[in-house]
């Protein structure tokens, strides 16, 4: 069973090389790859969860103890974030699948999407089973290449931007990790993660406190909470749907894993505990509010994003069974539910030309199975019961009650708070873009959206405020207000609205919708799972016996 812990790594690297060999002029090969490829890479994360229930099950490759070998590592937290991950990724794919079928993007840029996708899962995986800093942070490096080639697909002037951005805010990043992992090598002589849990509290308090501030310096970046997420709302929804939807979905979520990782593994004792729940209650308030005052759909989900990291870091500061075990519930349930939302945001921009909410209107009547598709995930993020929005918050706000801490119990207060914030948050989005009639002036079917960096020379204006598209030749009315990025493609092309989108797309959102009722319904083994996961995190002698046995 330990063989197959490298395979969420190693297969889809092999696959990139095959889709790179496919390229342009074999794309049903390349599509299929990539679908066989993370297909597969479910069943074994699944088998690996399953597994790692009867305990943690570890790799050295090369065969090299530790401190030389890279160890890879399947517990119980990372078999359920790698079985979580893989089947968001799947969806994901398909989705893109869909979108580019539809909007025939057959170009070089779409070809080099299928790559840098695997490339991106192979690095995910890569940190979920990481047993060491460094592989830790060659996992970050993976996910970093890959992220830029997928933000800035199609060069468009806004993408580029984001990307850049996003390549500073990371490489920012990866310095202080560089750092850190120095220091820490330098002070124990090891940076394999079982190694360090026995070392870090025989150096003096100032040196692990450094450390370990470092380091939660580094996860909080990647998990953008407050107050380094403010790169979040202006690099995520200029990128197209699908690549928008993975990365507020699980890319954040791979910072909360690490910090999970660290303050359980290594850093026992809860001795930045205060700060957490400081930081935590911040994110929360903040990035609720920031999500009041946006009308750009794109923008307001990802306040809400900084928002609700916020609950998870809630549960990592409590650093009790009860408070991580919360944790992990609403980390499981945020993957699926944000990225269901950011699905949902391009089916949204497919259909009305457009994700700013005053342009929007009666969609309730006119698409109501995208409606649906809407509103359980909305219902499901506010924390309306049944749903594990529900359930992941109820577990953390009783942790905190357990407490019974002064700064415990105004963190409840801010959570309670923050779910109704959110509630009022997603009725506006359904009351304009859903509720309410259409406004004069929503892009009708067949109108052709341009980005603000397509040439529009050869359109042809007349008296009365028409634009003569040359893709149709029909007079469309021209959008209020114009020069925003609407309705593009992965590619970056304008494309058709349409009234119907495309079955693939409809059908892989439909199932991370499932996926996120499937909580719900499964909400008993999940919360004793997660329970269990918390044990054995807290008591770190399963996952230290695992790895420096002889």
């Amino acid at each position: 069973m330990n063989a197959l812990v490298p395979l969420p790594v190693l297969l889809p690297l092999f696959a990139t090389g095959l889709s790179l060999a496919a390229g342009i002029r074999l794309k049903r090969s390349q599509r299929f790859i990539s679908v066989a490829v993370l297909t597969a890479v479910v069943v074994i994360s699944v088998v690996l969860m399953i597994a790692a229930d009867e305990g943690p099950l570890a790799v050295h490759l090369g065969d090299f103890a530790p401190p030389l070998g890279i160890t890879l590592v399947a517990d119980r937290l990372s078999g359920l974030m790698l079985t979580v991950s893989s089947l968001v990724t799947l969806c994901v794919l398909v989705y893109s699948l869909g979108q580019g079928m539809a909007d025939k993007d057959d170009e070089t840029p779409l070809a080099v999407f299928h790559p840098a996708y695997l490339i991106l899962v192979a690095g995910i995986a890569c940190t979920f089973l990481a047993g060491d800093l460094m592989n830790l942070f060659v996992g970050f490096e993976i996910m970093l290449v890959s992220s830029f080639v997928l933000l800035t697909l199609g060069g468009t002037g806004p993408r580029m931007r984001a990307g850049s951005t996003y390549v500073i805010i990371s490489l920012l990043s990866s310095m202080i990790f560089l750092v850190a992992i120095a220091i820490t090598y330098a002070a124990t002589g090891t940076v394999n993660f079982a190694q360090l849990a026995e070392r870090l509290d025989g150096l003096p308090l100032g040196v692990t406190t450094l450390i370990q501030a470092m380091l939660l310096t580094v996860f909080g970046i990647k998990a953008a909470v407050f107050p380094v997420a403010a790169w979040v709302p202006d690099s995520y929804p200029t990128a197209p749907a699908p690549v928008t939807a993975v990365f507020a979905g699980l890319l954040t979520k791979v910072g909360v894993y690490c910090m999970l990782r660290a303050e359980t593994l290594l850093f026992p004792g809860n001795r930045l505990g205060d700060l957490l729940l400081v930081v935590a209650l911040a994110s929360m308030i903040i990035g609720i509010l920031g999500a009041v005052a946006q009308t750009d759909l794109k923008r307001l989900l990802s306040f809400t994003l900084i928002s609700h990291i916020g609950y998870m870091v809630f549960g990592i500061g409590l650093a009790d069974r009860a408070g991580i075990g919360g944790a992990i519930v609403y980390v499981v349930h945020h993957i699926t539910v944000q990225t269901t939302l950011f699905l949902v945001a391009g089916l949204i921009e497919r259909r009305g030309g457009t994700t700013e909410l005053t342009r929007l209107g009666g969609m309730a009547r006119s698409a109501p199975l995208l409606s649906l598709l809407f509103f359980v995930p909305a219902m499901n993020i506010a924390g309306i019961p049944p749903f594990s929005g529900f359930i992941g918050k109820l577990a953390l706000m009783r942790a905190g009650v357990d407490n019974g801490s002064a700064l415990a119990w105004v963190l409840v207060a801010g959570s309670t708070l923050t779910s109704l914030l959110t509630l009022y948050v997603v009725a506006k989005v359904w009351n304009l873009a859903f509720w309410r009639s259409e406004p004069p002036g929503q892009a009708a079917e067949g109108t052709v959206m341009e980005s603000e960096e397509e040439d529009t020379d050869d359109d042809e204006e007349d008296e009365g405020g028409l634009v003569v598209t040359p893709q149709d030749g029909r007079g469309v009315p021209v959008r209020p207000g114009g020069g925003q990025v609407v309705a593009t493609s992965i590619t970056g092309k304008a494309v058709t609205t349409t009234k119907r989108p495309p079955r693939t797309m409809i059908a892989a959102t439909a199932a991370t919708v499932a996926l996120g009722l499937s909580y719900t319904v499964l909400a008993g083994p999940l919360a004793a799972y997660t329970d269990r996961s918390a044990q054995e995190l807290l008591t770190r002698t399963p996952y230290l016996e695992e790895v420096l046995r002889p």
